[in-house]
């Protein structure tokens, strides 16, 4: 089964793409995959338009991905839609990705809802302008009570910031006698993350051929599956999403043991 889904060659018509889904579903699909959505900026470039074009066209690929996610089965889809380092950026750039959000679910969550896909957000909201975190709240209290997909957005988000914090929780619990010492575990101390009610990734998904963590649930992503593809985000397609998957299902995972 996995060497016939290999076969399949990227640029199939739409009756291959749709086997080839049948194809993915026969075997297990990864629960929970992460994607860190890169390459906007450079695609944009590339095509001699503004950097914000090419997170326009990304916002396209979001919902392509998500609802073939959601057909295949997966449980957990986050993608990191804004890191706390990406505030550097200059202004103009980042309020057009403050108003992405409001645009995309302002369009796009009808869909969600018909299509039972719960919307989760992890990250600092205290930084996020209010029509950011209006649009993300309302799709979050709109969807509360599917249970299909859930569609996680880490916005505001760095992973170093989340362990610090969960540590110095860790250090108030055991002061005020709620937490022994020795009662801290790899599974405690998750639960003090923001993932608390998610499973680990499965497979990690960066595009645009960079190969780093870029400061993304690195506690997490201790035992994931990772796949980098020279691919620039909005020229990420679903046959891409399959490619990845299908290496996922052609792998081993071991944790460590044999």
């Amino acid at each position: 089964m996995l060497n016939k889904i290999n076969l399949w060659k990227k640029g199939a018509n739409s009756s291959n793409l749709r086997d080839r889904i049948v194809e993915t579903k026969k075997i297990s699909v990864p629960s929970h995959i992460a994607i860190i959505m890169d390459g906007n900026g450079r695609w944009a470039k590339k095509r001699a338009l503004p950097r914000v074009a090419g997170h326009h066209e990304g916002m396209k690929v979001v919902r392509k991905i998500t609802k073939l996610a959601n057909e295949l089965g997966v449980d957990v889809l986050t993608l990191y839609a804004f890191s706390t380092e990406n505030w550097k950026r200059p202004k103009s750039e980042v309020d057009y990705l403050m108003k992405l959000p409001e645009e995309f679910l302002g369009t796009f969550l009808p869909e969600l809802i018909e299509e039972n896909v719960q919307v989760k957000m992890i990250g600092h909201k205290d930084k996020l302008p209010s029509f950011t975190l209006n649009a993300i709240e309302k799709a979050i209290e709109k969807t509360k009570n599917n249970n299909g997909l859930i569609l996680n957005f880490a916005l505001n988000y760095g992973s170093r910031v989340e362990i610090i914090e969960a540590v110095k929780h860790v250090l108030n619990d055991c002061k005020s006698g709620i937490l022994k010492e020795n009662e801290l575990t790899e599974d405690v101390f998750s639960s003090y993350l923001m993932t608390s009610e998610l499973s680990d990734p499965d497979l990690l998904i960066r595009t645009s051929g960079e190969i780093r963590l870029s400061n993304f649930m690195l506690w997490q992503l201790a035992y994931s599956e990772f796949w980098f593809t020279e691919t620039l985000w909005p020229d990420f397609k679903e046959e891409d999403l399959l490619d990845a998957v299908n290496a996922f299902q052609n792998r081993q995972r071991r944790f460590g043991g044999v």
